[in-house]
C-alpha cells in the first residue's frame, strides 16, 4: 500500500476551504444576530453550502485516497482532486445565486454533479482494481 501523498495534500486545500466556509457561516450568525438555526434565506444558504461541503468531500477524498493507495494511476488521483476541487469552488458560488439563474444552475448544479461523477469514477476504479 501506497501513502497517498498527493490526497494528502489536496485534502489540506479542501481543509481551508471547508474553515473558509466555517467563518462565512460565522459570519453570518453574528452579523444577523442568529445563534441557532437558519435565520433568514442569505444564512441558510451559507450554512447548506457547508454543510453540503461536510457531507459529500470526506467520502469523495476517502475514495481517492483509496484508489491513490491502491495504486492508481497519478493522473487519474489528480484529475479528480483538482475536479472535486473546482467543483466545491463553484458550489457555494450557485448558493449564492438568485433562484433558477443561469448562474446558479451552472455552479451550484455543476458543483453537485461535478461532484458526483468522482465518486462515481473513483467508485468504479476501485471496483475494477
Amino acid at each position: 500500500m501506497i501513502y497517498p501523498t498527493t490526497t494528502a495534500f489536496f485534502a489540506g486545500l479542501f481543509a481551508l476551504l471547508y474553515l473558509g466556509l466555517a467563518g462565512w457561516v460565522v459570519a453570518g450568525r453574528v452579523s444577523g444576530g442568529v445563534l441557532i438555526g437558519n435565520g433568514d434565506d442569505a444564512l441558510a444558504r451559507r450554512v447548506r453550502s457547508h454543510a453540503n461541503f461536510g457531507e459529500f468531500v470526506p467520502f469523495a477524498l476517502l475514495l481517492i485516497a483509496l484508489l491513490e493507495a491502491g495504486g492508481g494511476g497519478h493522473g487519474l488521483v489528480t484529475g479528480l482532486l483538482v475536479v472535486l476541487l473546482v467543483a466545491r469552488l463553484l458550489h457555494p458560488v450557485g448558493m449564492l445565486a438568485p433562484a433558477n439563474s443561469p448562474q446558479q444552475f451552472a455552479c451550484r448544479g455543476g458543483g453537485i454533479l461535478a461532484t458526483f461523477g468522482v465518486m462515481a469514477v473513483a467508485a468504479i476504479a476501485l471496483l475494477l482494481r
